[in-house]
């Protein structure tokens, strides 16, 4: 069967790659992509956590490419083009399968936001999201039946580890925006008078008193994420627990446990979908100052510990969190809705 790809990420194939195309088993499947119209923006120069009108027009575009292309299904990546997609779908009156993959919709509005998203994605077959809770919250949300609603982890490819833990000036690392809990853990290591980089975006922590230990380099790249949480003695996912949120902290989670480093992440917000307590990582209770210190003073006093849930959190991200692993379980969600279509399409 043919499958349309539409990401934001994918602006020109040969640069930016064939997502998770190479990694889906078999050949039963046959695919082309449309490409964004521009390259996505560096998520720590975005200055509003909502998408934008003219963000919107880029992504209808893309959507009414590829519905016009496409000689089977759709598999689109993030909720925007899920919507955008479901939009034409309708206008074009095509019954096609429609995968909505890395459905984070961040917080479910009420009121009109909730009734838009109701109407655009009502032909959608299946969402693809990537914190078990969400599921529940989507289909409560959305009117849908559980059923549409699959877990699959996030996953990372490989990322290499080219830098070593700076054991000369050793510091704590926090990388992240999305819901973070900076007070806490700006009160913790103020206590503990520990070094510690945030890598945020400046809205992230507008408003909050730095203290000095504390080092907010603005502006940097992924390349320069990557090193720092390789070279961190510590990394810690902060995150603040909400009632409307639905997931946050996955990808940072991923790439940190994919370089085998060891990791302090809040039980909130699907954290603990990949993180488990003692074995390959850390979690601590949701704004809890006391928690999150004795949990910091183990790891920063203790290597071995640190090293063991390093090496054991790589090898788990490595079997779950991978373009391997999840690319298999894509494949079985296309066979599943290729074998849906090709029984309900008369020959």
């Amino acid at each position: 069967m043919h499958w349309t790809i539409a990401a934001p990420f994918i602006h020109n194939p040969e640069v930016d790659g064939d997502w998770l195309i190479p990694y889906i088993p078999g050949n039963r499947h046959q695919f082309s992509i449309v490409p964004h119209s521009e390259p996505l923006a560096n998520w720590h120069n975005k200055s509003a956590s909502v998408t934008s009108y003219r963000q919107w027009l880029k992504y209808l575009d893309q959507a009414k490419e590829a519905v016009h292309q496409t000689k089977g299904g759709i598999i689109t990546v993030f909720p925007q083009l899920a919507s955008a997609v479901g939009i034409h779908q309708q206008l074009a009156r095509k019954q096609i399968p429609i995968v909505a993959w890395l459905f984070n919709v961040g917080v479910c509005y009420p009121g009109v936001r909730r009734k838009l998203a109701q109407l655009s994605l009502k032909n959608v077959s299946h969402f693809v999201v990537h914190t078990r809770r969400e599921c529940e919250i989507y289909s409560q949300w959305l009117g849908f039946p559980k059923e549409r609603f699959e877990f699959i982890p996030y996953q990372s490819a490989e990322i290499p580890v080219i830098y070593e833990e700076n054991e000369t000036n050793p510091f704590i690392v926090a990388i992240g925006s999305a819901h973070r809990d900076f007070p806490t853990l700006f009160e913790v290591v103020e206590k503990l008078n520990l070094p510690t980089v945030v890598a945020s975006g400046p809205r992230s922590l507008a408003g909050l008193s730095i203290p000095s230990q504390v080092q907010t380099p603005f502006g940097i790249g992924k390349k320069d994420c990557l090193r720092l949480a390789q070279e961190a003695r510590i990394n810690v996912i902060p995150l603040r627990p909400d009632d409307l949120v639905t997931a946050a902290g996955q990808v940072t989670i991923v790439e940190t446990m994919r370089m085998g480093r060891a990791i302090i992440a809040t039980r909130c917000n699907g954290a603990e979908d990949y993180i488990i307590h003692g074995e390959t990582g850390l979690l601590v209770e949701p704004q809890s100052a006391e928690d999150l210190k004795q949990a910091i003073e183990m790891l920063w006093n203790d290597a071995t510990l640190r090293n063991r849930l390093g090496q054991a959190a790589q090898q788990y991200a490595s079997e779950h969190f991978s373009d391997q692993a999840v690319g298999r379980s894509l494949g079985k969600i296309l066979n599943h809705l290729a074998d849906s279509y090709s029984c309900e399409t008369p020959p």
